[in-house]
């Protein structure tokens, strides 16, 4: 006989819905969710809510935010002539932990990709070029993920807004720190080789 529970099999067919999470780890979770005390339970089940609920795009940069504008925008010490066009929300947080960055940012929630039936009116294009339009920016730095459908994307926002006088750059792309250069693949060398800046 099957040992089958119906709830515990729902909480986990959930959690096997998140991006890269299998099924041993969809169980693990669900099991620790199952370990919360029930106060536990109720916090962790109204942070999904309160998370869903209140988090919306900024009005400016599409990144998540619980006010108009997101903090970054909101921000009067950020360089806002200088916008780094990222996929993903999450491309933004990995980007501010090295604090290196003082522009602003732009979220396209997306890459164009035919093959999944996602062209360029399914992202935030189209808001990026009126920013541009606005004549406030002065570089835009392509920060899209070194793939096919990443560079297709830099290539045809470039095409978009270098009429309006708008440096466009990219994103250098090369060896890890603390990697060998033998195990590097030619695309890494090669764009660690046009990567390259002055010592």
């Amino acid at each position: 006989m099957a040992y089958d529970v119906a709830a515990l099999e729902k909480l986990i067919e959930q959690f096997q819905k998140i991006p890269s999470i299998g099924r041993k780890t969809a169980q693990r979770m669900a099991f620790h969710v199952l370990d919360l005390s029930e106060e536990q339970a109720k916090e962790f089940a109204d942070a999904i809510i309160d998370a869903h609920t209140k988090i919306h795009h900024c009005k400016v940069c599409h990144n998540l935010t619980e006010a108009e504008l997101c903090p970054v925008c909101a921000s009067a010490t950020r360089d806002h002539t200088t916008v780094c066009v990222m996929e993903e929300p999450r491309d933004v947080l990995a980007l501010e932990k090295t604090r290196e960055f003082n522009g602003v940012y732009h979220v396209l929630h997306g890459v164009i990709s035919p093959m999944n039936n996602i062209g360029p009116d399914k992202l935030t294009i189209k808001s990026l070029v009126e920013r541009a339009a606005s004549g406030e920016i002065k570089e835009v730095i392509m920060a899209t993920n070194p793939t096919i459908e990443g560079d297709t994307t830099a290539m045809y926002i470039s095409k978009l807004i270098k009429p309006f006088g708008v440096k466009v750059t990219r994103l250098a792309y090369g060896i890890p720190v603390g990697a060998d250069i033998e195990y590097a693949d030619d695309v890494t060398l090669m764009r660690a080789l046009s990567g390259r800046s002055e010592l």
